[in-house]
Order: C-alpha cells, then sequence, then structure tokens
C-alpha cells in the first residue's frame, strides 16, 4: 500500500480551533505546544482533563478525557472488566484504565486527511461526547472501586435511567 504524503497544507492549526473554543466558554486551559492543549472543563461528577493533540503523522485530531479515581488495587482486575464492558457499548470512541496513574481516560480521533480543517462544531461535539460519555459511567467505576460490585452490577447499577423529579 502506497504511503500517503502528510505535509498537507491546512487554513490554520487544528488545535487554535480547540483554542479558540476553550477561551470562549472561559474554560482554564493550558496550551503546552503548539500541537496541544489541555483544559478543565466541569461535569455533574468532578472535573474533568480534557485535551486535545494534533498527530500529524497521522492527520489526526486526538482527545481524551480523564479523570482522576482513588485507587484501589484490589480492584484494578474487576475495573478492568468494566472497561470491556463499557466498551462494547461505545459507538464512538472508547475507555481506557492507566494503572499506573490511576485514571480512567476516554479517547477518540477525528481524522482529517489531506489538508482538511475541523470546525468548531465538530471540536465541540467531539468534546461534548468526550465528557457526557466520561458522565455516564463515571458511577459505575465508583461502584466497582468503592461498593465492592461486580462490573456487571456496576454497570446495570449505574444505566439505571430516573424520572421525573424530587
Amino acid at each position: 500500500m502506497p504511503m500517503l504524503s502528510s505535509a498537507s497544507i491546512r487554513p490554520s492549526h487544528p488545535v487554535d480551533v480547540v483554542e479558540t473554543i476553550a477561551e470562549t466558554n472561559d474554560w482554564q486551559f493550558d496550551r503546552e505546544g503548539e500541537d496541544e492543549i489541555t483544559m478543565t472543563v466541569s461535569g455533574g461528577w468532578c472535573d474533568y482533563q480534557v485535551c486535545f493533540t494534533w498527530l500529524e503523522d497521522v492527520e489526526a485530531l486526538h482527545v481524551s478525557c480523564a479523570f482522576d479515581i482513588k485507587r484501589n488495587e484490589r480492584r484494578n482486575g474487576e475495573l478492568q472488566n468494566l472497561v470491556a464492558l463499557i466498551n462494547e457499548q461505545m459507538w464512538v470512541g472508547h475507555f481506557g484504565f492507566w494503572r499506573s496513574e490511576g485514571m480512567i481516560i476516554y479517547r477518540h480521533a477525528m481524522v482529517l486527511s489531506g489538508g482538511l480543517a475541523p470546525s468548531a462544531e465538530q471540536c465541540e461535539r467531539v468534546l461534548q461526547v468526550a465528557v457526557s460519555s466520561s458522565e455516564r459511567y463515571y458511577q459505575a467505576f465508583q461502584f466497582v472501586l468503592w461498593a465492592g460490585k461486580t462490573a456487571q452490577e456496576a454497570l446495570a447499577s449505574a444505566m439505571i435511567e430516573t424520572e421525573g423529579e424530587a
């Protein structure tokens, strides 16, 4: 298979689009170089560290959404089982468990080959999916770690939809 040149010309740097979104929303962010921006986005359960990274060699804008979990080493195996069960349900992106960091992370990439530039709407939507996916499964991770639930029990408990208001 012939390799394509990744030296495509883009109208702007893909991370610049994300920086504009962060500025518009008054989110705390750090532009750690031309190819990466990290921002803090508040959720209902915790604050999420969302990072967009431009990967020139594969012409992709990678997004990761991480949240710290209080470690419980004895539950690592069940936590990995939960990640696998959740990933079976995912249509966009996937979760991973970084043992060394004690972190759950959602990851996805937008491939922008041929000089394509991401729109603000695309970046906002990817960010929204990352945070909403993390919010949706946050409690399941806590159930495994601190309630001693199995991966199946935790996922079932976290997926209960409530109706009405208290």
